[in-house]
């Protein structure tokens, strides 16, 4: 192909126009002649459906909005749909709508590819088209095509990274001011890194449907949303980031996706100590990092900005001109496969560390007592640092490598034992300690 060279007039559709589909349509108005040189065609914005029509849009001619999302997929003329309006449904109808009418789609939606990616790009292999979504995680980072082309001759092993940037700025703050979840979210939510119900976020429902789509992309293997273990962020106490600051630990919400010994996918997100020598414990505010385990390649990083309108923006047009150029040359990119088909590992089945917070008495035995139960469900303890505090005494027990299953007994019996007041906190910790 030799770009700029082609006479080829291709129209784009449009499903929705919030902060990320307003950007989209900015950039595609301003960089206009760059896009067309890349693509080899001249690229037309010509309708978009839109929620309401009295909402002001700069810059975006009112002639080309809609309220019909259905006019868009199943306009004849229109080439190639850009699907940023979010959610499951109706999204999910008219991508595949909009597939079954020939049309390519390139699209932001986790939420849909988190839970019917299969069914997306099975529908896109039927119909002979192109569906990319290299926006659907982490922003601006281009992570799912390098993982989908450049490691395709390669064995992944381990995915692992920071995938939520709200989450991300609201630690990096418990972290350098010592704030309390409460007040850090109410940061974020005040500069618009958090949502009025940050549950999505918060919760680790985001962060879930990302770490499916990467697990997918991966192993090879069909992995959903509702598979991934899950544990959200909003039990953290300006306690715990403290005590692992203490520990030279830093706490994040890590989402991660690997293989066990039995070739078995685990998949989980929850909060994580991490050592802060890892690569991802630098990682600050609303960044977003992935690092990949590969047999060959071995430990690759992918950083830069995880969310926002322009970032985004930026990886849709990045994959609108890749779909443009295969409209001009005939061809399709390389479909997703999932051949492997992989059994998913038992919830609990997966080796970790583990650091207890345990409020307990202050009196002779306790602490036998304490290392007896974790002794009981075959748990090594690697340290044990105690405080006082009057009559009470906090425990702080780092694990050596332990199953969850193991650790969960583990903690349903300290908290029946009369010298343990209370069971604080248990966070998984990840990377070499010094």
């Amino acid at each position: 192909m030799n770009p700029g060279k082609s006479d080829k007039h291709l129209k784009i559709g449009m499903l929705g126009c919030g902060v990320v589909g307003s950007q989209v349509a900015r950039l595609m108005l301003e960089s206009s002649e760059d896009l067309n040189a890349r693509s080899g065609a001249t690229l037309e914005l010509v309708k978009i459906a839109v929620r309401d029509l009295k909402t002001e849009r700069p810059g975006i001619n009112p002639a080309i909005l809609t309220t019909d999302a259905d006019s868009v997929v199943n306009d004849p003329d229109i080439d190639i749909v850009i699907e940023v309006m979010g959610g499951i449904e109706p999204a999910r109808t008219l991508v595949l709508q909009a597939m079954q009418n020939g049309k390519s789609v390139v699209t932001a939606n986790k939420a849909m590819l988190g839970r019917h990616g299969a069914e997306m790009f099975k529908a896109a292999m039927k119909n002979k088209v192109d569906l990319y979504y290299e926006a659907s995680v982490a922003g601006a980072i281009p992570i799912l095509r390098p993982m989908g082309e450049s490691l395709a001759g390669d064995y992944v092993r381990r995915v692992m990274g920071i995938v939520n940037g709200t989450t991300n700025y609201i630690l990096t703050k418990m972290d350098e001011s010592g704030a309390s979840f409460a007040d850090a979210l109410k940061e974020a939510q005040a500069l618009g890194y958090a949502e009025a119900d940050p549950t999505a976020d918060v919760e680790g429902f985001d962060a879930a449907a990302k770490i499916a789509i990467l697990a997918t992309l991966a192993f090879h293997t069909e992995v959903i949303d509702t598979e991934v273990s899950r544990e959200g962020i909003s039990g953290i106490t300006a306690e715990d980031v403290a005590v692992a600051k203490s520990l030279g630990l830093v706490v994040k919400l890590i989402a991660i996706a690997e293989l066990n010994n039995k070739e078995e996918i685990s998949v989980r997100v929850h909060p994580t100590m991490l050592a802060r020598t890892h690569p991802l414990a630098s990682v600050r505010d609303s960044y977003n990092a992935v690092f990949v385990e590969a047999e060959s390649a071995g430990e690759l990083m992918f950083y830069g900005r995880g969310a926002g309108g322009a970032p985004t923006a930026s990886a849709i047009l990045g994959d609108l001109v890749e779909v443009a150029r295969h409209k001009v040359d005939g061809g399709l990119g390389a479909p997703e496969t999932d051949y492997a088909d992989l059994d998913m590992a038992p919830i609990g089945s997966m080796p970790t560390r583990y650091l207890i917070r345990l409020e307990v008495l202050d009196i002779p035995g306790v602490l036998a007592s304490v290392a007896n139960t974790f002794a009981h469900h075959n748990i090594s303890i690697q340290t044990v640092r105690q405080t006082g505090r009057d009559d009470r005494a906090e425990l702080i027990v780092m694990t050596h490598m332990a199953l969850d299953k193991d650790l969960a007994n583990t903690v349903a019996e300290l908290a029946k034992l009369d010298t343990v007041k209370e069971v604080a906190s248990v966070i998984r910790v990840e990377g070499t300690l010094s």
